[in-house]
C-alpha cells in the first residue's frame, strides 16, 4: 500500500515540476450602450479596425465587428440578434479580421452574408476563410478586357457589350427590369464555365425566392451562388453583404476561373451603411451620407478585374444595379457608382411603357470597353446596328412634325421600326450569340423589309426555329470561331429565303 502511496506522489511531484504556465492575453472590454445593431464598447485598447468581436450573452456569444476605433471606446457593428446583448456585457476581441468561407460547397447554395446557409440543405463544409476586405489588384497584374461576357439579350449584345472582368452598371427606376438583365445574363453563362454570384442587398424575400425557383428551372443554380440579405435583415448585414460575395468571387478567381457577380442594389447599401454611420456619429455630409461613402462603393467594384496569365488569367465581372428615384441620373449615389464603372445599361420608363422591353435605352447607355468585348461577327454587323437606331431616333423625332419625306428616310424610318422591334425580347429566354449575329445579320441585309412590322417578332422566332434545322451547322460555326465567312452568310441568305417562301404575310 506504502509503494502504491509513493508511486502517486512521485507522479505528482514529476508532473508539477513538468508544469509550465500558459498565460493566455485576451483583449476584452465591456458594453456601455447598445441598440439599433450598434454597440459602443469599452476597454479594447488594442482592437483592429474590421476585427470580429465576440459578445457574451446568456444565450451564447454573438459576433461583431470592430467599425469606429475612437480615444476612449470602440463602435461596433453587431451581426446576430443584438437584443440579447445587455449594457456591461463582456465583449472579446478574437484577433481576427472580418472573413467568410469559400470554396465549391458554396455552389449551389443560399447563404448568408457570414457565409451561414439559408436554404435547409445542411451545414457546409468549407475550411477555406477569406476576408471580406481586400486590396484591389495593381495596374500590373491586370490586362486589357477582350474576351465577351454574353447577356443573351439581343440589344446589350449588339450595342452595349459586356467583357469578363468589366463592370457595366445596369440603372433605372424601380420595376423596370434591371434585376431581369441580371438574372437573364446569369442564366446565359450555362455551359460557358463562368461562376455566378447573386448578392441581394434589401430585397423582399419574396422577389428572392422566385428569382431562386427561375434559377432552378433554368438549372442554373448549378453554378450560382446566392448571397442573401433581405429586407428584414439588420443593417450591419447588408452593409458587408457585397463584400462577402466578392471574397467568395475572389476564391474562384485565385483559381483563375472567370466570374460573374450581381450586387443588387448599390442604392440599398448605400442606405444602410447610412444608417450605421448615423448610428456610431459620423459627421454626415451630402444627402446625409457620410464623406467616404464613394470609398464605399469605389474599394467594392475595382475588386473586380480581368489578371494576365501570369496572375492565373481569371476575372471577375461586375452587375451593378442603382434604382432611381424619377430617373434622376444625376443623384448622388448614381453619379459615384457611373464615375466607377465601365459603362451604364440605362433602362427608361417610357420605353418600357410603351412595350420595349428590355426598356435599354440606347442613347444614354454606353460601354467604354466597346466592341473589343465582341466576337467579329457580331462586331461586323453591330456597327450598321448602332448606326441605325442611332439614326431612328433622330428621324421618329423630325417625322413628327407631319412634313414630307423622301424615299430614302422613310426607308431608314421603316428599317428603324424593324430594328426596335427585333431588341424586344421575353424575360429568362437569353438568345445564343449565333442566333443573335444571324438575325441582326438578316435585318442589316434587307430581308426583313418585306415583313410587316407587328409580325416581326412572329417571323423571328420562327426563323430561329427553321434555321436550327436548316443552317444548324452555320449557327454553330459562328458561336465556334465567332466568325461569319462569305460562305456562312451565303448559307444563312439561302436558308433565309427558303423560310420566306413557306410564309403567307410578307408585304
Amino acid at each position: 500500500m506504502s509503494k502504491t502511496k509513493d508511486f502517486i506522489i512521485e507522479q505528482i511531484k514529476e508532473r508539477i515540476g513538468a508544469f509550465e504556465p500558459k498565460v493566455k492575453e485576451t483583449n476584452i472590454g465591456h458594453v456601455l450602450r447598445v441598440g439599433d445593431g450598434i454597440a459602443v464598447v469599452s476597454g479594447l485598447s488594442n482592437v483592429r479596425m474590421s476585427e470580429m468581436l465576440e459578445f457574451s450573452t446568456e444565450a451564447g456569444p454573438v459576433r461583431g465587428v470592430a467599425l469606429n476605433l475612437e480615444e476612449n471606446s470602440v463602435g461596433a457593428i453587431i451581426l446576430g440578434n443584438y437584443e440579447r446583448i445587455i449594457e456591461g456585457a463582456l465583449v472579446k476581441a478574437t484577433g481576427r479580421i472580418l472573413e467568410v468561407p469559400v470554396g465549391d460547397d458554396l455552389i449551389g447554395r443560399v447563404v448568408n452574408p457570414l457565409g451561414e446557409p439559408l436554404d435547409g440543405k445542411g451545414p457546409l463544409s468549407s475550411k477555406e476563410f477569406y476576408p471580406i476586405e481586400k486590396i484591389a489588384p495593381g495596374v500590373i497584374t491586370r490586362q486589357s478586357v477582350t474576351k465577351p461576357l454574353q447577356t443573351g439579350i439581343k440589344a446589350i449584345d449588339a450595342m452595349i457589350p459586356i467583357g469578363r472582368g468589366q463592370r457595366e452598371l445596369i440603372i433605372g427606376d424601380r420595376q423596370l427590369g434591371k434585376t431581369a438583365i441580371a438574372i437573364d445574363t446569369i442564366i446565359n453563362q450555362r455551359g460557358k464555365d463562368v461562376i455566378c454570384l447573386y448578392v441581394a442587398i434589401g430585397q423582399k424575400e419574396s422577389k428572392i425566392a422566385s428569382i431562386l425557383a427561375k434559377l432552378e428551372t433554368a438549372g442554373a443554380l448549378d453554378y450560382t451562388i446566392v448571397v442573401l440579405a433581405g429586407a428584414s435583415a439588420p443593417a450591419p448585414q447588408l452593409y458587408i453583404a457585397p463584400y462577402a460575395g466578392c471574397a467568395m468571387a475572389e476564391y474562384f478567381l485565385d483559381q483563375g476561373k472567370d466570374v460573374l457577380i450581381v450586387y443588387d442594389d448599390l442604392s440599398k447599401h448605400a442606405v444602410s451603411y447610412r444608417e450605421i454611420a448615423l448610428l456610431l456619429r459620423r459627421p454626415p455630409g451630402r444627402e446625409a451620407y457620410p464623406g467616404d461613402v464613394f470609398y464605399l462603393h469605389s474599394r467594392l467594384l475595382e475588386r473586380s478585374c480581368r489578371l494576365n496569365k501570369e496572375n492565373g488569367g481569371g476575372s471577375i465581372t461586375a452587375l451593378p444595379i442603382i434604382e432611381t428615384q424619377a430617373g434622376d441620373v444625376s443623384a448622388y449615389i448614381p453619379t459615384n457608382v457611373i464615375s466607377i464603372t465601365d459603362g451604364q445599361i440605362y433602362l427608361e420608363p417610357d420605353l418600357f411603357y410603351q412595350g420595349n422591353r428590355p426598356a435599354i435605352n440606347a442613347g444614354l447607355s454606353v460601354s467604354r470597353v466597346g466592341s473589343a468585348a465582341q466576337i467579329k461577327a457580331m462586331k461586323k454587323v453591330a456597327g450598321k446596328i448602332r448606326l441605325e437606331a442611332a439614326q431612328y431616333r433622330e428621324l421618329a423625332a423630325f417625322a413628327q412634325f407631319g412634313s414630307d419625306l423622301d424615299e430614302d428616310t422613310k426607308k431608314k424610318l421603316e428599317r428603324g421600326k424593324r430594328l426596335f422591334e427585333v431588341f424586344k425580347q421575353g424575360q429568362y429566354v437569353p438568345m445564343p450569340i449565333g442566333e443573335q449575329v444571324m438575325i441582326f445579320w438578316a435585318l442589316t441585309n434587307g430581308y426583313l423589309d418585306n415583313v410587316p412590322v407587328d409580325k416581326i417578332i412572329e417571323f423571328e422566332g420562327g426563323l430561329r426555329d427553321s434555321l436550327k434545322s436548316s443552317a444548324n451547322k452555320t449557327l454553330a460555326a459562328i458561336e465556334a470561331t465567332g466568325e461569319l465567312s462569305a460562305e456562312a452568310e451565303k448559307e444563312l441568305g439561302e436558308a433565309i429565303n427558303d423560310y420566306k417562301e413557306s410564309l403567307d404575310y410578307l408585304i
